[in-house]
């Protein structure tokens, strides 16, 4: 800020860059306008129409003719809006959006199966997880001997009853696994009115929220240290792990309330009860805090593997 005072001062009001050193001008190589003309026509041709650069240049070296570079070209081409997908073959597709934003509970869920130890080497139960991304909450699980998508479907109908799911949009998240692509898990969604998300190929975390709260229940302190020995055990304990992980676990993705709470809306009521209490304490002994109190505020909007904003830069040049 003050070397722009000082060129406002000494220039007399003047706002040109006043930094010292040479003023760049045009490079004596630069192409001129008929030339870019020429390399357009070339490459518009008949013969190069559905030619790249890279194949363009050789064909005319091997006559004698040298216009220019592959990268000039390109850049040529690009600059004239012209650097697109030629031929007959399929342009390149988009990769599969999987980027969607909740603002309320039950509008967005994401579901997987894990597997569960069991006596027998190489053999698991099969626990079957539907989570609410929004709040966190699992609305829906059961632990079965095998993995299909008639018991995947069954427990989405049975999820969608107990949220009450009629007549609201719904989007359902998961890998692309066989029990999630089923005939019969495709054809339940369609009937419920739900609309499937898959995983984008060989994206390990794009269900990141399901995976996060298997970590979480595997890494429990009482965790069982031994395989399970029949389904009923494992039945009745993730049973216990759900009741405590909806209705006890304080997330630290939710400003350390339970997912319930987020789920049912009382979350609000109980932060802005802690905002009073850092409130008070602050008005009691203002000299022990600097700034603003603890910030206990939700973000409304809860985001599936955002998409990437571009810096502003990039847009400019795009």
């Amino acid at each position: 800020m003050r070397t722009y005072q000082r060129w406002l001062r000494d220039d007399g009001g003047s706002k040109a860059d006043g930094r010292k050193g040479s003023r760049r001008t045009a490079p004596a190589n630069k192409l001129s306008d008929d030339e870019r003309r020429q390399i357009l026509a070339v490459a518009n041709s008949a013969e190069f129409a559905s030619c790249p650069p890279s194949q363009i240049v050789p064909t005319l070296v091997d006559r004698g003719e040298y216009l220019a570079s592959e990268s000039t070209i390109y850049r040529i081409l690009k600059a004239e809006q012209q650097q697109h997908h030629r031929g007959r073959a399929k342009k390149p597709s988009k990769r599969v959006v999987t980027s969607h934003c909740a603002t309320e509970a039950n509008r967005l869920w994401a579901w997987d199966i894990t597997w569960l130890p069991t006596n027998v080497r190489g053999l698991y139960f099969y626990w079957y997880m539907v989570l609410d991304v929004y709040s966190r909450k699992i609305v829906g699980h059961e632990v079965h001997v095998a993995e299909s998508a008639e018991l995947a479907a069954l427990l989405l109908r049975k999820a969608s009853l107990a949220e009450g799911l009629a007549g609201r949009e719904v989007v359902l998240h998961s890998d692309n696994g066989s029990s999630m692509k089923g005939a019969t898990m495709l054809a339940t969604l369609e009937k419920l009115g739900i609309m499937p998300s898959f995983s984008r190929p060989r994206v390990s975390n794009d269900n990141a929220y399901a995976e996060a709260l298997f970590r979480t229940c595997k890494y429990r302190p009482n965790y069982p240290s031994k395989p399970f020995d029949s389904v009923e055990d494992a039945r009745n304990w993730t049973r216990q792990f759900v009741h405590w992980y909806n209705h006890q676990h304080k997330h630290s993705g939710l400003k350390f309330v339970t997912p319930a709470q987020r789920h049912d809306g009382t979350a609000t009521e109980v932060l802005r009860r802690r905002e009073q209490v850092y409130e008070a304490a602050k008005q009691h002994r203002p000299e022990r805090w600097s700034g603003t109190t603890r910030n206990w505020n939700l973000k409304d909007e809860v985001w599936l593997n955002p998409e990437r904003e571009q810096p502003e830069i990039l847009k400019q040049a795009a």
